[in-house]
């Protein structure tokens, strides 16, 4: 019998502490907490008041559970995945340890997130390289326009799996393809995807992967995850020397017997101070909810209403992305005219939150919405579009 399709949720919002006069489509900036994730966060805090409690659950056993999550996440095992503080910290990881030589090039996107520019130009003014910046046209994908970049000279692809401003879609497979093809490394930054996009690095095969864990994932502020391909994860170089990431670190009264010899794995890349008492038993509880859920059961639910927006925003004149060039959990509507003046105001007033980004109104919902909140959006968007101009 052939596997059934999964089924959308109906809407998580009781989960969650939103208010019923705010409608927030805007998880691609920031997700808000679930019930859940707070309130571990805050029995840690509680519990920081009785530091002689804490034992090695704290210290090691809670981020081996994360670890874990996050892998399954990914697709990877546990000894895959480094904790690390933000996007750019896994970037600057992988910066410093893929080879790029003089005369060659490091592929990024037209207006992609600087997280993911500013290590490789500070790379390539180092190495004598070039940052080749592609673009698409009007009707191409980026895929397209990536694959058109690759040559013999590329020596890193560093691309997210779908464009921040408005969820325009890379086909990663196809990418990591050519660039092994030339010898290049790849660099994935799957912030705007990983948690309600599948993404399997067993066939991206990425030399690294980064996500933040404040988006899509629902966890909070200050802990990502990075993806290490197991080319790197003997002999790769992490940027701190941190006790942490030593061999026998969780053995205390060993610590002052100094050793060079780091912990298996990607565990060689975490950020000093990794067991982040608090954020870790928020991520945790965050992608416990997710495992929960299943991601696949989170992307259906997000693209029905995404589709939902898109159909209703071109019948007022706005362009967005074909289902075939964008994800399913974010959507970039282009109103003919130019993003109305009076919208951002409008929405406000009105208790809807979305994100302005470059010339495209992202709108990003999460499990929390429904079709009442697309629309209201809806309504407030007509509303300004038909509105006489000044």
């Amino acid at each position: 019998m052939a596997n059934r399709p999964p089924t959308p949720l109906a809407s998580q919002r009781s989960q969650f502490e939103l208010p019923d006069d705010v409608t927030y489509l805007n998880c691609a900036t920031l997700s808000p907490h679930l019930r859940a994730v707070a309130e571990a966060g805050m029995g840690q805090v509680r519990k920081g008041r009785t530091p002689w409690l804490r034992g090695a659950e704290d210290w090691f056993e809670r981020s081996e559970q994360l670890r874990a999550a996050a892998g399954r996440l990914m697709g990877s095992d546990p000894e895959g995945v480094a904790l690390v503080p933000s996007a750019s910290y896994g970037i600057a990881t992988a910066a410093a340890n893929v080879e790029v030589r003089s005369g060659q090039n490091i592929v990024v996107l037209h207006e992609q997130f600087p997280s993911n520019v500013y290590a490789w130009r500070e790379l390539a003014r180092e190495r004598g390289a070039e940052v080749r910046t592609v673009r698409r046209g009007p009707t191409d994908s980026w895929t397209a326009a990536v694959l058109d970049g690759i040559d013999e000279d590329t020596a890193v692809v560093a691309v997210p799996n779908a464009h921040w401003t408005d969820g325009a879609l890379v086909d990663l497979p196809l990418v990591g393809e050519a660039a092994r093809a030339v010898g290049a490394a790849l660099l994935v930054d799957a912030s705007q995807s990983l948690g309600a996009y599948p993404i399997d690095v067993t066939e991206v095969r990425p030399d690294f992967m980064i996500s933040v864990g404040y988006k899509w994932q629902l966890g909070p502020y200050g802990l990502a995850y990075l993806y290490v391909s197991p080319k790197w994860r003997e002999t790769g170089r992490p940027l701190e020397s941190s006790w942490l990431s030593r061999a026998n670190a969780e053995d205390f009264t060993t610590l002052v017997k100094y050793t060079d010899e780091l912990r298996r794995g990607a565990r060689r890349f975490d950020m000093g101070g990794y067991p982040q008492f608090i954020l870790t038993s928020m991520a945790l509880a965050a992608l416990s909810q997710l495992d929960r859920w299943t991601v696949e059961r989170v992307a259906v639910t997000l693209e029905r209403l995404t589709g939902m927006l898109a159909t209703e925003a071109q019948s007022l004149g706005c362009s967005v992305l074909g289902p075939d060039k964008r994800v399913g959990h974010m959507l970039g509507i282009r109103p003919e005219g130019g993003i109305p003046k009076g919208l951002p105001a409008a929405l406000t007033e009105a208790g809807v939150h979305v994100s302005m980004r470059g010339e495209a109104i992202r709108v990003s919902p999460h499990a929390y919405n429904d079709e009442a909140d697309v629309g209201r959006f809806l309504e407030v968007l007509e509303r300004c579009l038909r509105a006489p101009s000044m």
